[in-house]
Formats: C-alpha cells, sequence, structure tokens
C-alpha cells in the first residue's frame, strides 16, 4: 500500500485534479491529495500526499509559496492572465526602476481582492462559473502577505520577470493585475512557475512523465516519507509502552519537554504522529501511524 509524499513539476495545461488522477493510476492508491492548486496556465512545485499522508495536506497548503511571474504591462484581461480575452492596451512608457520602486507598495501584510476568475464560491457558485455567464459579483478583500517581491529581468519593453514570495490564498495574477493598475498602464501575467511550497523547491520535484517511465516498484520508492513535511518542528522517541498505551489510543501521556510541537517517533524509528506538549503532557495532534487491523 503506497504512503508519503511526492513532488510533481506540474506540466503546462494540467489542472491539479488532472496530476490528482494520474497518480491514482501510477501508484494504485485513490487516497491522494495536494498541497495549493495550480491553475493550468502554471507549472511547478505540486506536493502530492498519498495513503495515510494524506492527513499532512492541511499541514502543508498553510505555509509560505514563492513564484517567479512574468508581468505584461499595458494589457489587461478578463482573467489577469493571457489565458483570458483582452479588455484594454496602452502604450507602456514603464523603466525598471520605476517598476522596482513600485513593488514596495505590495510588499508586507495587505488585502487582495479575489478575481472573478477563480474557484472560489459565493452562494453555492464558483465564481469562475459566474464569470462565464458574464456575471460578476462583489467579492471582499482578503488578507495575504507579500514576504518578498523582487524584479529578476526584463524580456522586453512590456514583459517583466518577478520573483514573488507569498503566504496562502495570494492570486499572482491579481498581483500583477494591481500593480499594472497602480503604474497607470494597466498589466496581466503571462507565465507562472511555482519554485517553492512547503518547503520544497524544483530540485525535489518529478515529472508525470518521468514518474510514469518507472517500474511500479520504483515509483512507491520514490516517495517520500510523511516527516519531510514537519523538519521544522524539533523530535522526540517515545518508549514501546508509550506507543501501545497511549499513542496509539490517541490518549495524552505524561511528557517533561518543553512545551511546543513535535515529531513523534516510535522506538523502531518510525514516524507516529505530530503532537503538542502543554501543560507537561503530550497531546496527539494528527496521527500518521499504519492502523493496525
Amino acid at each position: 500500500m503506497a504512503n508519503g509524499m511526492i513532488v510533481i513539476d506540474k506540466s503546462q495545461d494540467w489542472t491539479s485534479h488532472d496530476v490528482v488522477a494520474k497518480l491514482r493510476g501510477l501508484l494504485h492508491e485513490r487516497r491522494i491529495g495536494h498541497a495549493g492548486t495550480l491553475d493550468p496556465m502554471a507549472t511547478g512545485v505540486l506536493p502530492v500526499f498519498v495513503g495515510r499522508a494524506t492527513r499532512a495536506v492541511e499541514y502543508a497548503a498553510e505555509g509560505e509559496k514563492e513564484y517567479l511571474a512574468g508581468l505584461r504591462l499595458g494589457t489587461v484581461t478578463n482573467t489577469q492572465d493571457t489565458t483570458g480575452t483582452v479588455l484594454s492596451t496602452k502604450q507602456v512608457c514603464v523603466s525598471q526602476h520605476t517598476l522596482i520602486g513600485a513593488l514596495p507598495h505590495f510588499t508586507g501584510p495587505t488585502h487582495q481582492i479575489p478575481p472573478m476568475y477563480s474557484a472560489i464560491k459565493m452562494q453555492g457558485k464558483k465564481l469562475y462559473e459566474l464569470a462565464r455567464k458574464g456575471i460578476e459579483v462583489e467579492r471582499k478583500p482578503r488578507p495575504i502577505v507579500i514576504h518578498a517581491l523582487t524584479l529578476e529581468a526584463q524580456q522586453s519593453e512590456t514583459d517583466f520577470l518577478l520573483r514573488v514570495r507569498c503566504s496562502k490564498g495570494t492570486y499572482v495574477r491579481t498581483l500583477c493585475h494591481d500593480i499594472g493598475t497602480y503604474l497607470g498602464c494597466g498589466g496581466t501575467m503571462f507565465f507562472l512557475q511555482r519554485t517553492m511550497a512547503a518547503g520544497f523547491t524544483l530540485e525535489d520535484c518529478i515529472s508525470l512523465e518521468q514518474l510514469s517511465a518507472l517500474s511500479q516498484e520504483a515509483r512507491n520508492r520514490a516517495l517520500l516519507p510523511t516527516d519531510r513535511c514537519f523538519l521544522q518542528y524539533p523530535a522526540l522517541t517515545c518508549t514501546e509502552e508509550e506507543e501501545r498505551r497511549f499513542i496509539r489510543n490517541g490518549t495524552p501521556y505524561p511528557c517533561q519537554a518543553p512545551e511546543a510541537r513535535y515529531r513523534v517517533y516510535g522506538a523502531d524509528g518510525h514516524f507516529l504522529m505530530l503532537g503538542q506538549v502543554s501543560n507537561g503532557k503530550m497531546v496527539t495532534e494528527k496521527s500518521f501511524f499504519q492502523v493496525m487491523t
């Protein structure tokens, strides 16, 4: 039975759901989930969780993400990227110096209005379903954090590459649109590659083509251990008795470690759970051991 995680380098024109469906066939496991949806236009890092490891998705999705994004100034589209219909164009007279000067306006804690072409639900309908019918509804700004925003290169008079490190829930195409609005010429996104998510980078990735070429045994070996997601937390090892009496029953047990979140391992070295020490007791936050039948 496949258990663990794998970091896929998603190709353009694949949805995140397409990737999950393909992996279900390759790994012969129905329990598969991903951390952080990528639009079909986007490529790059897509952490995918298999089997019991799907319990880690919620933690991986919360982390910071980094992108390399293409900003095209002078063009506005209905989707805020170049897959959409062009709504307006303007001549661009923006220098690198001017663009760099504008970027601090978008860094730090801020608010962002989600685009109409998104999967956010309002009144039971996904926004993109309404947008495709020509319906636009009011969206409330949502809090996000842009941790870092830098200009990487200028490719033409209108096209610039930006590196964006941001919080969960950030729409990079909306960021491109908003930067264009701020500069007075409009903007849209023409390229997007996620370079980091859940602490994993492009160096950790494997493509679906590469995975498909492997034997079934090699595919299973390509799965990373689930605890790779939690290396930022200190590790503790429990005794066999603590595992048997408490952890496998979800029961708190005495623990004198400082109050914090921990990776907890069994005496045999197997990753058992993510736990929290509070008031001298270790409490299970999320278990990852295989249930014995």
